[in-house]
């Protein structure tokens, strides 16, 4: 087992952690008010064959560059979830939201939340052990372009507080050129920190939301 908690590492994740880092809880999963509902993604179940779908989409593709099949994405999600640096979850919405009360309550994105300090954006900043970083990627495309999901995203800093009290700072660390999630990100309240390129072949913009003013990171 690595120092993260985890039997092997995953891709990003640190293994040259403090002590104190390696012993934070595995991310606390926030909770939300409907329409929307998370849920813990299931390695036993469909949601490989869902994620493998999904992440073959052309739009997702692209941003994601995960072109897994069911098996791999299996795979994934039981070494997530067998340690304590991140958990993959789905996020769900009562499509009665968009007059379709027929359709029901539909997984409409993948959410990964993770321990940033455990992760390779925390050797960038002074990152503490209970922050939290996340990352989502919206499947479905009826509800692209409507302002539902930054509905949902304006929601979300204060769900991930009130469910972790260590929390200092949500973290937010998108590819540089993804400027439309960047734009998101600043319409409810995260600061830009700086473009930091966190390996030869990755370039990030990273994004903080402090709990109080004080806990605003530096990079």
């Amino acid at each position: 087992m690595n120092p993260a908690g985890n039997p092997t590492a995953l891709p990003r994740e640190r293994t040259d952690l403090p002590a104190e880092v390696a012993a934070a809880p595995a991310p606390i999963l926030p909770v939300f008010a409907a329409p929307f509902s998370l849920r813990v993604a299931d390695p036993d179940s469909t949601d490989p064959e869902l994620m493998a779908e999904w992440m073959a989409r052309p739009h997702l593709l692209e941003a994601w560059e995960q072109d897994w099949d069911a098996e791999r994405r299996r795979e994934n999600f039981r070494a997530q979830l067998a340690g304590n640096y991140s958990r993959p979850c789905f996020l769900s919405m009562d499509f009665a939201v968009l007059g379709q009360p027929e359709l029901g309550v539909r997984d409409i994105a993948y959410l990964e939340f993770y321990r940033a300090a455990k992760d390779e954006i925390g050797a960038f900043y002074d990152s503490d052990p209970g922050d939290i970083g996340y990352h989502i990627a919206t499947a479905e495309t009826a509800v692209i372009g409507k302002g539902i999901i930054t509905a949902w995203m304006s929601t979300l800093n204060a769900a991930v507080f009130a469910a972790d009290p260590s929390c200092r700072r949500v973290m937010g660390d998108p590819d540089y050129r993804n400027k439309a999630i960047e734009r998101s990100l600043a319409k409810i309240g995260f600061h830009r920190l700086a473009e930091i390129d966190v390996r030869p072949d990755r370039r990030i913009a990273l994004h903080a939301f402090p709990r109080t003013p004080a806990d605003l990171p530096v990079v």
